[in-house]
């Protein structure tokens, strides 16, 4: 289900799937304007001609369900209707099992566009890229006026293959990428050691449980480096969000103090504010974010969280702009309405919506590559015609950086460095040696 429904474009991942102290919003004002009798009478008029022109028989609850979704598409890119199997699909989103291709796609301008392909899913291992727009799903074509058919074509039951054509950005011509369907189970949070002291941990979006995730890999982390952290690398490229009560917790495992994240809407149901509690993981430690375009919603409330509180330096390249909450409101036990209900707001009070983030430092979509050993254009003793051998002379004095050697990502080394930079920054000074007697 993932496949269609979780993404920045489409987000279901901000809202509550259970409906859990949801209900408060069906006491909201009624809206004091009633309906023009005009549109009442364009909308039966409409439904009439349908029911006796369409070159189709067409059933009266199909209609409806029909002018419900179109009503909510106009609305914004997130409001949706949901049913039961999209209500089901909603619940293991959040969960992180799911059966699928592990992909994260978005309704872009009529077109369906990969906001990103889940780490370690068929989608990444099938070369399937961030930006990519499919073209057609198993030969048939994706029609901009049935975007919600073709995502449901990406469904299926593990072990089934589908074959999407693709097109990748700044290319011309589309590729064909066959995958396997799969059962995937998303670890949302993991981390390794990138040089003693220093860690890295990788959200790949915010589930029910990735605060918990995180603070195991860490721990993990700090046993490995039997000591301290001097720093940590926190990547949160390509992450579509997720629930929010996941970014605030995330958020304030690094804040000792300050707002998190506010929302408002139009009614005070949606109005909250989230604040930081004392206790730091990194213990004031040096905090480096890696962003990208692909970093959206609930990824924006971290990074946006931990630059307006001076707590981070953020790095990559300006995020998404998703700055809207989305909210499930059952309708009854299974249908729903996934309705946009405020927009959020970063500490400083801003709006990112249509905005985004941008980095304290911007680095260019580049990667490393080892030089080529065999060309080397610097002129030394054993270029000279009869010099002396050295000891180590021959082919083992040239050993070679091999390419798997080479750090490709080079956003990720940028952000080692300026890491090291600060933690040297955060180092205490020696205390001066005692003066000599």
């Amino acid at each position: 289900m993932k496949d269609a429904a979780s993404d920045p474009g489409k987000d279901t991942k901000d809202a509550n799937p259970k409906g859990a102290a949801l209900p408060a919003f069906a006491n909201a004002p009624a809206a004091r304007k009633s309906v023009d009798m005009a549109d009442i009478r364009v909308f039966t008029a409409v439904f009439s001609l349908i029911k006796q022109a369409y070159v189709e028989e067409i059933d009266d609850r199909s209609l409806m369900r029909g002018a419900i979704r179109g009503m909510l598409a106009g609305l914004d890119p997130h409001s949706e209707y949901l049913d039961k199997e999209e209500l089901s699909g909603l619940t293991e989103e959040t969960t992180g099992s799911y059966a699928g291709l592990g992909l994260e796609v978005a309704q872009v301008e009529g077109t369906l566009r990969v906001v990103t392909p889940i780490d370690d899913t068929p989608a990444q291992r099938g070369g399937i890229r961030a930006g990519d727009i499919i073209l057609r799903i198993d030969g048939k074509a994706v029609q901009s006026d049935d975007l919600d058919g073709a995502i449901a074509r990406l469904r299926g039951k593990p072990g089934t293959s589908v074959t999407l054509s693709v097109l990748h950005e700044k290319q011309t011509a589309p590729v064909d990428i066959t995958l396997t369907r799969e059962a995937i189970h998303v670890a949302s949070a993991r981390g390794r050691l990138l040089e003693p002291g220093f860690g890295y941990l990788r959200v790949s979006q915010f589930q029910e449980e990735t605060a918990m995730q995180l603070r195991k890999q860490f721990e993990r982390l700090q046993a490995a480096n039997k000591a301290p952290l001097r720093g940590v690398v926190l990547d949160l490229r390509s992450n579509p969000g997720g629930l929010v009560a996941a970014a605030v917790e995330i958020a304030d495992d690094f804040l000792d103090r300050g707002v998190i994240v506010s929302t408002r809407g139009r009614v005070k149901q949606a109005d909250t504010s989230f604040s930081a509690t004392p206790g730091d993981l990194l213990a004031g430690a040096p905090l480096v974010v890696l962003v990208d375009n692909g970093s959206a919603s609930a990824a924006e409330i971290v990074a946006g969280a931990l630059k307006d509180n001076h707590r981070a330096l953020l790095m990559g390249r300006r995020t998404f702009g998703k700055g809207s909450v989305q909210t499930v409101l059952p309708i009854d036990g299974e249908h729903a309405v996934k309705l946009t209900t405020a927009r959020y707001y970063t500490p400083s009070g801003t709006s990112i919506q249509a905005a985004g983030i941008r980095p304290d430092i911007e680095l260019a979509d580049l990667s490393l590559s080892a030089r080529n050993d065999d060309f080397d254009s610097g002129l030394g003793e054993r270029d000279l015609r009869n010099h002396l051998k050295g000891v180590n002379e021959g082919a083992a004095d040239r050993a070679a950086i091999t390419q798997h050697e080479v750090p490709s990502d080079y956003a990720l080394n940028e952000a080692l460095n300026a890491l090291k930079v600060l933690a040297l920054r955060a180092t205490p000074a020696a205390p001066p040696a005692p003066a000599k007697s």
